[in-house]
């Protein structure tokens, strides 16, 4: 490559990193111009300015603290004694965010926030932000944000929830966060923080056209179209490229600027006296009118993406130069030259002294212990308290408010006959509605209609619309609001329509709500119970997206707890478990409701009313893990679950009749964790197995259940699986080519009888 203006010869040899940090320098030292009198602390720190030269200097420290980390990693990172090289040169202007928001306006950062952070350690005293910031990159076990599972900007008492996220998949959040903030204030819920509190969501101009940022977009504009209450302020850090794939030039004000719904705002964040005024604005509007706020914030990218990120491969040494001219410490430092704040040695001496505190801190930080367990490593990952959990479902010390939704002693679900599944789980929601005054119920069509299947059918007239309400068309933002909703201290039990239908939205759960406690050592979580309907079988009314039959996406994510009932009885006790496990643990909990069991009555013939189930009593609930078991049969143990527990019990009949065999039909229950050693224990003596899984053969349940035996020392039993196709479900009758049938199950014990 020809390089029409190259490196100045006293900067050959120098990485990027160096080059940015001998510029400072240089340029400080160089400075000529006029110096004015010192102005006053409370004073403009320019003319037209509404920045004092307190908080210019307040600013300004933040900015080289943010930015002396990054100098500090890149150096450090080759000597193996931190592990992120990320960084925020560029983007130190967002200290004007954390300055004009309070520590308690719940925080959602992207990765180049260290200005943000630096200025908002501000908001307490005795907080330091140099040495917290050091221990997470350095991965040190006493990281305050995440205990050294990762490199996160996060800090329980300043209200920033961590994130890992790169691709925005934190904005859905970030909004059901602000939607929660008034839903919980018109609840009579109380938040726990100010009732006036306002959102803040970072992210990049490249993430901005995630498909993900882009739902959040969008809801917030639905939201702001209904007069719906949303203070959330996204904040768009502009600094013209994602990673090495430029932003075409004025795409993001000509995009935003348009929108309908999201009130625009820009800032230059490269000049802290000239855009501190126009930050101030968007903040105090958001928190004004309550209404989504987008505050796009000029910025730019100081050195690579990271530190592997060599630019000058794919860009011209021009064009760097450039670039390095735009920074935003070249800026600040000429306003506390001009305006007679600081003289040049002033200057350089809080730079040099603001380096030896950064290089100090990571000196001391890799001294501390790191992670070197695994229990250590995954200990806030699921926490469970059994004991806790057991008397909290057990709980029934809220009669009074049960009676007035049922209506009456005699209305009560345990006085009436049985009933059949659906029935039950409306009974055990409304139940559980009256035990927790804290709880919402959301999604598509389940306010008046009830849901597709009527399950929630007169939540909404009981409760209102304040607690159950639809949303929008849009599964990542339901789980979304989910996150919001528990982040200020409310129940969500949002619901999925179909399962088929989460998978579009699945990162919420496996990349944003189950990894919360990992990544912020159990400091937040997001407690939820996410029902959806799926599962196969449905007559009539089929399809792939009506039939979906795999749970193979559930199974991956760590952390979370799926429960499936195939009866009433079992779904009510399930669910009082599933809340309580949220509410005690604050667990990301899925309730897996089989469609094609919710009006199901009859088990071996028609009319015969045995799969009704009675309502139980207030206190039975259901010990996480803990299956359920009919017969007792040793010539053939049946494990199943869903769809396949009265599939089985028909089957366990034909067996008996054709080979003369005692059965016995094990329902798993639960599915996400699999309980290993009860499956052993169950097994345990079977002179054969069958494990009926109406998931797909690839990555299903039952390859959990094999595996489960096989380790437990069963290896040897005679065993069958009978499970679905590898396919997606096709139509009508087709669909039951594809997923196991009672006959399925009878010929897999003729293959164990041969």
């Amino acid at each position: 490559m020809t390089v029409s203006n190259p490196i100045p010869a006293r900067m050959k040899g120098l990485n990027r990193a160096e080059i940015c940090d001998v510029n400072f320098s240089e340029f400080v030292k160089a400075w000529d111009g006029r110096i004015d009198a010192r102005p006053a602390p409370d004073e403009a720190i320019l003319d037209g300015s509404t920045l004092d030269a307190r908080g210019f200097r307040e600013l300004f420290e933040s900015q080289l603290i943010s930015r002396h980390l990054d100098l500090m990693a890149r150096v450090l990172r080759v000597q193996n004694k931190v592990f992120y090289t990320i960084g925020s040169s560029g983007h130190e202007g967002n200290a004007m965010v954390a300055r004009l928001t309070r520590h308690t306006d719940p925080a959602f950062l992207h990765y180049r926030s260290g200005g943000f952070m630096a200025e908002r350690f501000r908001k307490l005293p005795g907080m330091d932000p140099i040495m917290d910031s050091a221990l997470s990159f350095a991965a040190s076990k006493d990281d305050p944000a995440s205990g050294g599972r990762h490199k996160v900007w996060g800090s329980k008492p300043l209200w920033v929830l961590p994130q890992t996220s790169t691709i925005a998949s934190h904005l859905p959040k970030a909004l059901g966060t602000a939607i929660a903030i008034e839903a919980g204030r018109r609840i009579g819920h109380a938040l726990p923080i100010p009732e006036d509190s306002i959102a803040i969501c970072s992210f990049g101009d490249a993430s901005a056209n995630h498909a993900t940022a882009q739902t959040a977009f969008n809801a917030a504009a639905w939201t702001a179209y209904q007069k719906l209450p949303a203070p959330v302020l996204f904040v768009c850090e502009d600094n013209g490229i994602g990673i090495s794939v430029k932003t075409p030039s004025g795409w993001i004000g000509n995009r935003f600027r348009q929108m309908d719904g999201l009130d625009y705002f820009f800032a230059d964040g490269l000049d802290l006296a000239n855009g501190y005024a126009d930050v101030q604005r968007a903040v105090e509007h958001c928190r004004r009118t309550r209404r989504p706020t987008f505050l796009h914030l000029r910025t730019t990218r100081i050195m690579g993406h990271a530190g592997t990120d060599f630019e000058i491969e794919w860009r011209s040494i021009e064009e760097l130069v450039a670039v390095e001219a735009t920074d935003p410490l070249l800026r600040s430092a000429a306003i506390a030259l001009e305006s007679g704040l600081m003289s040049k040695d002033e200057v350089l001496s809080l730079y040099e002294e603001t380096r030896r505190k950064c290089f100090a801190a990571a000196d001391e930080a890799d001294r501390r212990p790191k992670l070197d367990r695994l229990d250590d490593v995954i200990a806030p990952l699921a926490p469970y308290t059994p004991d806790k959990v057991a008397a909290e479902a057990a709980r029934s010390d809220y009669g009074d408010r049960r009676l007035a939704v049922f209506g009456s002693e005699e209305k009560l679900p345990e006085n009436q006959p049985p009933r059949h599944l659906a029935i039950q789980i409306n009974n055990a929601l409304h139940d559980l509605f009256a035990k927790y005054p804290e709880t919402l119920l959301f999604g598509e069509d389940v306010a008046q209609k009830g849901g597709v299947y009527t399950v929630t059918k007169g939540l909404h007239k009981a409760f209102g619309p304040r607690r159950v309400f639809n949303t929008l068309l849009d599964e990542t933002m339901i789980l979304g609001m989910a996150q919001g909703f528990a982040n200020v201290g409310l129940l969500p039990v949002p619901e999925i329509q179909y399962l088929a239908y989460l998978h579009n939205a699945a990162d919420q759960i496996r990349g944003e709500a189950a990894s919360l406690q990992f990544f912020s050592n159990d400091q937040y979580c997001n407690p939820m119970v996410v029902r959806i309907a799926g599962l196969g079988y449905q007559r009539g009314f089929g399809g792939h997206f009506h039939n979906d039959n795999s749970i193979t996406a559930l199974r991956d994510i760590p952390g979370i707890v799926v429960g499936c009932p195939s009866r009433g009885d079992d779904a009510a006790t399930m669910l009082r478990t599933l809340m309580a496990l949220a509410k005690v643990d604050g667990r990301v909990c899925v309730f897996l409701e089989p469609i094609a069991l919710y009006m199901t009555k009859d088990l071996f013939e028609a009319g015969d009313g045995a799969w009704l189930t009675p309502y139980p009593q207030p206190g039975d609930a259901m010990t996480l893990g803990e299956g359920r078991v009919y017969g007792d049969g040793d010539d053939v143990v049946i494990i199943t679950y869903g769809n396949g527990v009265p599939m089985s019990l028909r089957a366990a009949r034909a067996i008996e009749a054709q080979h003369g065999w005692k059965a016995k039909v094990v329902d798993l229950r639960w599915l996400v964790p699999l309980n290993d050693a009860y499956i052993v224990e169950e097994a345990r003596g079977a002179k054969r197995v069958i494990v009926v899984d109406e998931g797909r053969r690839s990555a299903s349940v039952g390859e959990g259940v094999i595996t489960a035996l096989v380790e437990g020392g069963l290896g040897d039993v005679p065993l069958q699986r009978v499970v679905g196709v590898d396919t997606y479900t096709p139509l009508a009758g087709a669909a039951f080519l594809v997923i196991p049938g009672e006959d399925d199950i009878v010929a897999a014990a003729g293959r164990l009888a041969g």
